[in-house]
This record gives structure tokens, C-alpha cells and sequence, in this order.
């Protein structure tokens, strides 16, 4: 089997940043998939599920409640590996055009107070494994150390 484009990036090179990971043509429209990764593969601790879990519940929400991407909003999950999300948009886009996108939403997640949105037992399947603090921590980290100036070379795959 052909290894799927994904597993051909070197991730021994591989930075926390924004990057365009694949365009897909999905009967007349194309799909962005856009990789957020948040901590560097294979050299940093991965994100614990519980942070995880809590990024992807604010993200998701406030992703889908966007005035402006709201309606363009595929998919926001983690990676399997934990070293960050995969975000789908309806649309060609390039990593530099969603930086303020991701800036708002981890500026939210980083300022977030109250219940997580669906973090009961009615609405999810794992409702317990939530850390906020952390998802906070982690969310704050990110946005500071890539978001806040980011270099072309962590908007780009490494070669």
C-alpha cells in the first residue's frame, strides 16, 4: 500500500505551526485540510486527552459559531497522535489567510470561563476526561509562542 500524504511529512522536521495538509475535490467543491499542530512531534510531550478533549469542545463550538467561517466549518478534531488538530474548511484556502482565525479562536479557548460546552453525560461520550485549565494553559502557549508572529516556516511543510 502507498502510504497516505500525511505520514510522507518528516516529522523529525516538523515545527508547531499552521499548514495546509491537503485540497480535496469533493463533487464541486474543495475541500482545506488544514493541520494545527500545537507542539512539536517526537520531541515534546503530546497533549493529554483531558486538554485535548476541552480544545476540541470550545474549538468546535466556537469555530462553528463564527460569523464569518461559521458556514465553511467542515470538521475541528485532534490528531491521533496528540500533537494537534485537524481543521476542515469548505473552499481553497492557504495557512497564512486562517492565522487570524486560529488567533481569535485560542484567544477564546485561553480566556474561557464556565461549563465547556457539551461536557455533560447527555451531550458526549467522554465527558469526564475535560481539563480546562489545561486546554487554557495549552491554548495560551500556542497562541503566544506560533500564533502571535509567525515565521513562513511554520505556515509551509518542512522539505
Amino acid at each position: 500500500m502507498d502510504k497516505i500524504t500525511s505520514f510522507t511529512i518528516d516529522h523529525l522536521k516538523l515545527l508547531p505551526g499552521v499548514y495546509v495538509s491537503r485540497k480535496d475535490s469533493v463533487g464541486d467543491m474543495l475541500v482545506t485540510t488544514f493541520d494545527i499542530r500545537m507542539t512539536r512531534p517526537n520531541f515534546e510531550p503530546v497533549i493529554n486527552t483531558a486538554e485535548l478533549h476541552a480544545i476540541e469542545h470550545l474549538g468546535a463550538t466556537f469555530l462553528r459559531n463564527h460569523k464569518d467561517y461559521g458556514e465553511s466549518i467542515l470538521y475541528f478534531g485532534p490528531m491521533g497522535c496528540r500533537t494537534g488538530f485537524y481543521l476542515l474548511l469548505k473552499g481553497n484556502h492557504e495557512s497564512n489567510e486562517i492565522v487570524p482565525l486560529l488567533k481569535e479562536m485560542f484567544e477564546f479557548i485561553k480566556n474561557f470561563e464556565g461549563e465547556v460546552p457539551g461536557a455533560c453525560a447527555k451531550d458526549c461520550g467522554n465527558y469526564l476526561d475535560i481539563n480546562l485549565p489545561m486546554a487554557k494553559y495549552i491554548s495560551a502557549k500556542y497562541l503566544n509562542e506560533v500564533l502571535e508572529d509567525i515565521s513562513k516556516d511554520r505556515l509551509v511543510y518542512p522539505e
